[in-house]
């Protein structure tokens, strides 16, 4: 047997123990045959362990990336537990908002310092950053190959059926079998990957990530000349923006990142690359200024929350990138060198963030419930926006905010308060869904006029999505700055009884058509289909040309053949 080969039967080995070892520990949880700090303690040392141990193997030896992989699974593993006892059970805690990411930033972040310390110089910045990336790359081979493994596995099932074999069927549809399959995968993609490093190279992966440099620039610099001619207000409060703000800016920083590379000789060398490289950093702190920015709008009106605090740590982070990228360039020369040596640094303090998140430092749980209850004491919450239903998911502090709040509902003229709390809603939500509702009839004009309550049943009656897509699309604005969408409502279905509704939304440049009806109060969604032969024009002129003039409402000019209780019609 060749080197390979039992390299290959070692790594598939490795993945198969992974896999089962998962599985068993996940059934030892749900069956609840140890108690749930236990199970915690014993799932989470072990996914850490061997993702650490088979993202380590090859950059380094067997045994020296199991020492490191446990290492850092102990660590974590230690976090995990800090951070279980906010909470009465252990699956609660992953309920609360900013609770995985920590995670995997104390999972994930020290391999390429492991990997560097294996050669003597842990914060060497060329090392780190190959050992990096070329974890990462094979990684992602693996599991796009195990990926395709599974594609194969069902067609061939799918296939097998047809005959009556249904042998793959029941190793997939097995309790282990999926786990010791994509176990063994990874385990044989990693050896094949390992064999074939040199052509397998992050190399190729941050050529292709540099072409993306340009594009991104250009749309943030967009975005930022048109904010303010859009207004500021499409952004204040809105935790998804910040959000979105959020990620636009860790992408920046990546891509940076890729083009300095490891090192000056490494690095992009055109002059247009260089100078587009120095635009992307030097204007990476005003995504991460607007989303802070955004999530403060939000914490003012309405207080802290483990989500909104994980938001403003985020922001901060990439403020911190930012401030670094920018303070680099605008340092002059070597400003290459400036950013390899910031990155390295917030790599050390990603590190210290996510340890203190998941320790007492930084206990968002603890810092929200407070608030919370600050809040209502002191009048800055009123009792509408009171949130009794979330503060009760936030472990032993939120109890202590609850109770709290009981002795203070005890008091006289606190009936209000007692009322609230005895009825948990869930306000926060209802709320979210009041200020679509509000913000799309202030926005979506009925037409004829008179036939507004058709807008506020359907309204009602959609699902949360639908109403934010109906909310951005009435956001976009008509030439002449009204917004671009109208409810057109009338008798579109003669035979039917009542009336039908189409609304005209502005979507990405385009004309976008929903059509609805209410029988015995629920909402029904109608096809909507074009019978003429021509273009109905452009988009905004078609809107505005319904809001400025009575719909034009009239049999179709179709006739139809009656088949039993149906009929056909023929459309050009």
């Amino acid at each position: 047997m060749d080197r390979n080969m039992r390299q290959r039967l070692m790594m598939a080995a490795m993945g198969g123990l992974a896999g089962l070892c998962l599985h068993l520990l996940l059934e030892v949880s749900q069956q609840n045959l140890v108690p749930e700090r236990l199970a915690l303690a014993a799932t989470g040392f072990a996914a850490v362990f061997f993702g650490g141990w088979l993202s380590l193997t090859g950059p380094l030896p067997v045994r020296r990336a199991a020492l490191g992989a446990g290492a850092v699974a102990a660590v974590v593993t230690v976090f995990l537990l800090l951070t279980s006892l906010r909470f009465d059970g252990t699956s609660a805690m992953f309920d609360t908002g900013g609770s995985v990411l920590p995670v995997l930033v104390l999972a994930l972040v020290p391999l390429p310092f492991l990997v560097a310390q294996a050669s003597g110089h842990w914060r060497d910045y060329p090392t780190l950053f190959t050992a990096a990336w070329t974890i990462v790359v094979r990684m992602a081979a693996a599991w796009l190959f195990t990926g395709l493994v599974w594609v194969l596995i069902l067609l061939s099932d799918a296939l097998l059926e047809l005959v009556g074999v249904n042998l793959i069927g029941k190793i997939t549809h097995s309790e282990v079998g999926p786990w010791l399959i994509t176990g063994l995968s990874l385990g044989v993609a990693l050896a094949v990957v390992m064999e074939f490093a040199d052509l397998i190279s992050p190399a190729l992966v941050l050529k292709l990530l540099r072409l993306v440099l340009p594009p991104v620039l250009l749309v943030m610099v967009l975005f930022i000349l048109g904010l303010p001619a859009r207004g500021f207000d499409t952004i204040i409060g809105s935790v998804p923006v910040a959000q979105t703000l959020i990620v636009m800016a860790a992408t920046a920083a990546l891509l940076v990142t890729t083009a300095v590379d490891q090192s000056d000789a490494e690095a992009v060398q055109g002059a247009f690359m260089r100078r587009a490289t120095q635009a992307l950093a030097l204007i990476l702190p005003v995504p991460a200024v607007l989303a802070g920015w955004a999530l403060w709008q939000r914490v003012d009106q309405f207080g802290w929350t483990p989500e909104r605090l994980a938001g403003a740590v985020a922001a901060l982070v990439a403020l911190a990138y930012g401030v670094i990228y920018a303070g680099s360039v605008l340092s002059g020369r070597r400003w290459m060198e400036r950013i390899r040596s910031g990155n390295m640094i917030m790599a050390l303090a990603l590190l210290a963030v996510a340890a203190a998140w998941q320790s007492p430092l930084l206990d968002a749980t603890r810092i929200s419930a407070r608030d919370q209850l600050a809040r209502v004491l002191d009048g800055r919450t009123g009792l509408a926006d009171l949130d009794p239903y979330t503060i009760g998911r936030w472990g032993h502090e939120g109890a202590s905010a609850l109770e709290a709040l009981q002795r203070k509902a005890s008091e006289p003229g606190q009936e209000a308060l007692a009322d609230r709390l005895i009825h948990p809603a869930v306000p926060g939500r209802e709320r979210a869904a009041e200020d679509l509702s509000v913000e799309i009839a202030n926005l979506m004009e009925v037409r004829p006029s008179g036939k507004e309550e058709m807008r506020e049943a359907i309204v009602a009656r959609l699902a949360p999505a639908e109403r934010r897509l109906w909310r951005d699309a009435c956001r976009q604005s008509l030439p002449d700055g009204r917004p671009g969408c109208v409810m057109v409502v009338g008798d579109f279905l003669a035979e039917q009884p009542g009336d039908e509704a189409l609304v005209l939304m502005l979507r990405r440049g385009g004309l976008d058509m929903a059509a609805f009806s209410l029988r015995d109060g629920l909402l029904e969604a109608l096809s909507v289909h074009s019978i003429g032969r021509g273009d109905w024009g452009e988009a905004a002129e078609l809107i505005a040309a319904q809001l400025d003039g009575a719909p034009d409402i009239a049999p179709a000019p179709v006739n139809r053949l009656r088949l039993g209780d149906t009929s056909v019609i023929l459309v050009p």
